[in-house]
């Protein structure tokens, strides 16, 4: 055999094993690539880390979105790999592939020549864009197949299509995000006839959705102008309803209270106005807190009247004719409830002065305090208080005071007309004929008046509420109401009418006031008159007189001023 046959033998050898070796390497990648390793007796063996020819590990092609091979095709949402596009060559048993890994494997794999290819350069839009996976040996790699192409790209499209519709109801949902879109949203439904404001359904729901700035801004103004008018309607909707609620209550109208300055304020301390002597043992044997202790326990419970309930509620009757007669009056009677309770009692007050009906919207709750330095505050013409000491300390600031008892008998009284009877000295009158009696005796008072019967008495403490009487009483008779007035004044005196009357009876015509009774008793006792005349009201100043016409059932008050309380003192 010649040297050139040998030659040519070595070199056919050569091409051979270099054959057998280039088999086996693509024997081994697509086996990589399928993730089994085909050993050479053809079996299969475990999944192994993919090597190239140098003994680099080699990612997997879709090692970026999985550390596990993966076995389908790539979604819309994954990422994508930077060379993936491929091109199969005709009349050729091995396809040309891009490795989808790092730069460095590239570098790592020896180049294959092609003969008759040109060479490809990734550039960045091959590496953005995806490409349709290897038509040979697909079901190696991927558990879904694809014929082609074209069928690959149509996959991702209607896959494409249905993510981003299944994400329309979600606006401004991210893509990423991996919960389901099967879950429905439940909002608590308000029903029809259940109204409630903007402010309280709002919580009711989550917050809104997160969108870009831009659309964000775009939005906002209009979001506010929606957000207004709902407000607005729910507005419209809140007044609608409560004029609805209040046609359908029945109307009870309640006279509004007269201006202070033009009222005839009346103050009257609750001991005066309800019965509450039960309550004061209680404060006087056990002490402040079970005092309180007690009011607050029974606070539902209705007291009972008072010595100064009728008078009230004779009051109230006239203002009510008063109102009549002249809708727009303000010279009325305006009864304010003064007393040294505390505030925590207050309420079983309230609840006594509503469950009567009684028009006092004026409270005054000092809580211990003495009640006296709120009198010239609240313009007060008279003040009635079962507290004699009270009575007193307001006498002294010059306020027409007593001290009020009620009568040991019960008594009809008349509910159309306001009855108040006075006594003459030291009541409507100075304590003047009082001193002369004590230093001269009756008979030097008979010639004092009779020389002095020209000269007015000077007034006493209750001149003033006489006034207020005389002047309500005009505003009846300018209506030709003179007979059917409900205001009647009475003078209750033990003066006698032939020594001293007619000094009396000048003195009230000097004043411009009218008496509409005056009786002259001439020291006879007054408890018979009294019954008689059925007063509300009685004014005295001397306490015989007063136990007198208690004992008859009459309402009395005792005015602590003059001589006699001196010397009583």
């Amino acid at each position: 055999m010649s040297q050139t046959s040998l030659k040519q033998k070595k070199k056919n050898e050569a091409g051979m094993r270099y054959s057998k070796e280039s088999l086996e390497t693509e024997k081994r990648r697509d086996s990589d690539k399928s993730g089994v390793r085909l050993n050479s007796q053809g079996s299969q063996e475990l999944p192994t880390q993919n090597t190239d020819s140098r003994g680099n590990v080699v990612q997997n092609q879709w090692s970026r979105t999985s550390r596990s091979p993966s076995t389908r095709a790539p979604s819309a949402d994954e990422p994508r790999s930077r060379n993936t596009s491929v091109k199969q060559l005709p009349n050729s048993s091995t396809t040309s592939r891009t490795s989808s890994t790092s730069p460095s494997q590239h570098e790592a794999s020896p180049p294959r020549p092609q003969p008759n290819t040109p060479p490809r350069t990734s550039t960045t839009r091959d590496m953005r864009q995806p490409t349709a996976p290897e038509t040979q040996a697909s079901s190696r790699r991927t558990s879904k197949n694809y014929d082609n192409a074209d069928t690959w790209s149509q996959g991702m499209g209607r896959e494409a299509r249905e993510s981003r519709d299944s994400q329309s109801w979600d606006y401004g949902r991210d893509p990423r995000d991996t919960r389901s879109l099967s879950q429905s949203r439940e909002y608590t439904r308000t029903s029809p006839s259940e109204w409630k404001p903007y402010s309280q359904r709002r919580v009711l729901y989550p917050p809104s959705l997160q969108m870009d700035s831009d659309c964000r801004s775009e939005m906002q103004p209009l979001q506010q102008q929606q957000q207004q008018e709902e407000e607005d309607d729910d507005e419209e909707a809140y007044w609608s309803s409560v004029r609805t609620l209040y046609e359908k209550l029945p109307s009870c109208s309640r006279p509004r209270p007269p201006k202070p300055k033009n009222a005839i304020t009346i103050a009257i301390s609750s001991r005066a106005l309800f019965n509450m002597a039960d309550d004061q043992k209680i404060y006087e044997e056990e002490g402040l807190e079970k005092y309180m202790e007690y009011q607050l326990t029974n606070e539902n419970v209705i007291l009972t009247p008072g010595p100064a309930f009728r008078f009230v509620k004779a009051l109230q009757h006239v203002n009510s004719r008063l109102r009549d007669l002249y809708p727009d009056e303000q010279d009325l009677f305006d009864i304010v409830l003064m007393t040294n309770n505390h505030a925590q009692v207050g309420v079983r007050l309230i609840n006594s002065v509503n469950h009567y009906g009684l028009l006092i919207d004026r409270f005054c709750l000092t809580g211990g305090k003495s009640p006296i330095g709120y009198l010239k505050a609240y313009l007060t013409n008279l003040y009635l208080s079962a507290d004699s000491d009270k009575v007193h300390e307001a006498i002294q600031e010059g306020i027409a005071s007593a001290t009020m008892y009620d009568g040991a008998k019960d008594m009809a009284y008349c509910d159309t007309q306001l009855r108040v009877a006075f006594d003459g000295d030291a009541a409507l009158f100075s304590d003047e004929c009082e001193h002369t009696v004590k230093e001269h005796g009756m008979d030097k008072l008979y010639q004092h008046e009779t020389m002095f019967e020209n000269k007015a008495s000077a007034q006493g403490p209750l001149k003033a509420f006489l006034e207020d009487l005389g002047r309500l009483q005009k505003k009846f008779y300018a209506k030709d109401e003179r007979l059917l007035c409900p205001i009647r004044t009475y003078l209750v005196t033990a003066r006698s009418a032939a020594s001293s009357g007619a000094r009396v009876l000048k003195t009230l015509r000097r004043w411009g006031l009218e008496i509409d009774e005056a009786l002259f008793l001439a020291g006879a006792p007054k408890g018979p008159i009294l019954v008689k005349i059925r007063p509300h009201i009685f004014f005295d100043d001397q306490m015989f007189n007063t136990e007198g016409g208690q004992k008859c059932g009459t309402i009395v008050a005792h005015v602590p001023y003059g001589v006699h309380q001196k010397c009583s003192n």
